[in-house]
């Protein structure tokens, strides 16, 4: 067609944030961390490969899942360098994921559950209190707020 030019290979990190919607100094922080990678231009400028749209929009998706950025790292590692996160990567990702995230389901229902049970009870000793004090441990340490006192 006449008129279209050919998309850039590579974006800048301006150019990257604009279309990924994730602030420059994430971008920043992402590639400290290993997630993303970018080239260096003769004037020292980040150059991020078409690719790493996708991988930011992956990075993100899987952390508002509350997968903590190093395990989201460790799966991209599997992705061999330059590919894209495809359908079928997200699927393996998600498969891996599933227990854990099945686990902190479980582990926030037990929370809700206990916390409603402790809920306006008043108890200034946390003696029976699941929650700040399972099985009673604080009780070694004597009378009184013992998580607040430090001598």
């Amino acid at each position: 067609m006449a008129g279209m030019s050919e998309l850039p290979s590579e974006l800048t990190i301006g150019e990257l944030s604009r279309r990924s919607g994730v602030a420059t100094s994430a971008l920043r922080f992402y590639e400290r961390q290993g997630l993303i990678s970018s080239r260096r231009t003769s004037g020292n400028q980040r150059r991020y490969p078409r690719a790493a749209l996708r991988l930011v929009a992956f990075i993100r998706a899987s952390h508002h899942l509350g997968i903590p950025l190093e395990v989201i790292g460790m799966v991209l590692d599997y992705l061999p360098e330059g590919a894209e996160p495809d359908r079928a990567f997200w699927q393996r990702a998600s498969a891996c994921w599933s227990a854990e995230l099945n686990k902190r389901i479980e582990q926030l229902e037990c929370m809700r559950d206990r916390f409603t049970e402790c809920i306006g009870c008043g108890c200034l000793s946390f003696e029976q209190c699941v929650l700040v004090n399972p099985g009673d441990v604080l009780a070694a340490k004597g009378p009184g707020p013992a998580r607040l006192i430090t001598d």
